[in-house]
């Protein structure tokens, strides 16, 4: 891997520089007289639904994605970013405001249109600062410039931004724009240019090595494939418009992986997402950054580059410059997703995850609607362990209960399989982690437990309608078996790979 660095940076006569060494340091504040001959740079947020770290650039083997790998290639490449939560709701508006979801009564997915509240008082939508600052603020979803793109926040929203496309601001204005890639989010979109062999993927241990769990894995390639074939039209409209050089790219994902054990989960396969930046001219082609970063660290250091001093309140930190901080942990947190009522946890370092699960007797599988009718490989991983055939440490998700607390080596178990919370060995890094979750309990957690009774009893009603409305479409019985649905989820899967030819 390149050596981290970054170039030095010519701007009206200063020259801003600094070096990529293990930490991104480099000046981006102006003079008096350089801010007016210096003209603002644009932001770019090219946000993909549901992605993991399973890029090429990030050494995920049979997945083809040359515009990304390019993208990293022209800038940097951190290898180690984790959302806040894994699921798209509270992540969205932990990126839109820079706060954690539990410190700003966000972090439930999702909140009833008339539950929900406004932000608390003093708190803005970072929009709000980029506009006192002169930027046009635009959120649009690919490939319609005119279509507003993904918000799902969980907060009184009505109208944040400027518009849905920058090409709707003023002559000369400033941008910051937000572009919504809606995939890999499922269903998936194949791709029928570069169909991926499900004999040649590498399934993660926590899943069997089964067709079924194979054929599902490919399809979700090719659906990243897509998004990459999405992510290089719009570098290509950048150019296009001559505006590649003054503005600064974010790729990232609002969570990670739409998968068993991952999306709604706090393992790394839900909040390990890829995220990559370019700056031409500042950011050196091929830095790679193993800092560890929290997504509520994107909106803090995207205005910091803008300018914009940071509101007191803004609990994400910047990375780059010269306020930048290095964190030594991230924290993630789950709590009821859809009809699902849980509480998890979690707080990594850059070896170790400790995870705190609020209600261990409930069980990590309960009934969610959303997965059950979207995951084949769940529906194949309760048959096979009915039939005592997975693995004892892929058996543990199907555990009817869950131990209180967690403890991995996430370097020689990165599929987060073999818990050492109870391992003598391993009780100081237990205790460690354990005492800075409880301090960021203290500090950041602010929800409300139990949740208000009738946001459960409601979302509870809403999931069983939808239950019935997916079982209806698909064709099959609302009571259908493990066994009887895992033969549909075959066949289909099959329909999926042979459209995508």
């Amino acid at each position: 891997m390149t050596q981290n660095k970054i170039k030095p940076l010519l701007m009206g006569g200063a020259i801003l520089s600094a070096i990529l060494l293990g930490a991104c340091n480099f000046k981006t504040g102006k003079t008096e007289q350089e801010k007016d001959t210096v003209k603002q740079p644009n932001i770019l947020w090219i946000v993909a639904d549901d992605l993991g770290a399973d890029l090429g650039c990030y050494g995920t083997p049979a997945v083809k994605t040359p515009n990304l790998n390019k993208l990293a290639g022209q800038g940097a490449l951190f290898s180690n970013c984790f959302t806040v939560t894994a699921v798209c709701s509270p992540s969205r508006s932990a990126l839109m405001t820079g706060m954690y979801p539990v410190s700003i009564d966000c972090h439930q997915h999702r909140t009833h249109k008339d539950a929900k509240k406004s932000l608390p008082e003093g708190i803005e939508p970072i929009t709000e600062y980029f506009e006192k600052a002169g930027y046009f603020t635009s959120n649009g979803q690919f490939p319609n410039k005119d279509r507003a793109g993904k918000t799902d926040y969980n907060f009184v929203a009505d109208s944040i931004f400027d518009g849905t496309d920058w090409s709707q601001r003023k002559p000369g204005q400033a941008f910051f724009s937000q572009i919504q890639v809606h995939s890999p989010h499922r269903p998936f979109i194949g791709d029928k240019e570069n169909p991926v062999n499900p004999d040649s993927v590498l399934l993660p241990e926590c899943y069997p090595d089964h067709p079924i769990a194979r054929k599902d894995w490919a399809l979700y390639l090719e659906n990243v494939q897509v998004v990459d074939q999405m992510v290089g039209k719009i570098l290509d409209r950048l150019k296009a418009e001559g505006l590649d050089e003054n503005t600064i790219v974010f790729f990232f994902g609002d969570q990670g992986r739409p998968h068993v054990r991952a999306k709604q989960f706090l393992y790394d396969g839900g909040i390990h997402t890829p995220f990559i930046m370019r700056w031409p001219g500042t950011i050196e082609a091929g830095t790679v950054v193993n800092d560890m970063i929290s997504n509520i660290d994107i909106p803090a250091t995207s205005l910091q580059i803008a300018g914009i001093d940071l509101p007191k309140h803004i609990q994400g930190k910047v990375f780059l410059g010269d306020n930048a901080e290095k964190r030594e942990v991230v924290f993630s947190m789950r709590d009821r997703r859809d009809e699902t009522v849980d509480r998890i946890r979690s707080v990594r370092s850059n070896n170790f995850k400790y995870i705190r699960n609020f209600y261990p007797e409930r069980a990590y599988t309960q009934f969610n609607t959303y997965k059950k009718t979207s995951y084949p490989t769940l529906t194949l991983m309760q048959v096979l362990h009915k039939q005592g055939k997975l693995t004892p440490e892929q058996a543990q998700f199907m555990a009817p209960q869950k131990p209180v607390e967690e403890l991995y080596d996430v370097v020689n178990d990165p599929y987060e399989l073999h818990n050492l919370a109870n391992i003598k060995e391993y009780q100081n890094q237990l205790k460690k982690l354990r005492g800075e979750l409880e301090k960021w309990l203290i500090e950041a957690d602010k929800g409300t437990y139990p949740e208000d009774p009738t946001q459960i009893k409601f979302w509870a009603k809403n999931a069983k309608k939808a239950y019935d409305r997916k079982m209806k479409r698909l064709g099959l019985p609302e009571n259908i078996s493990d066994e009887a649905f895992l033969e549909w989820w075959d066949k289909d899967l099959d329909r999926q790979l042979q459209h995508s030819k």
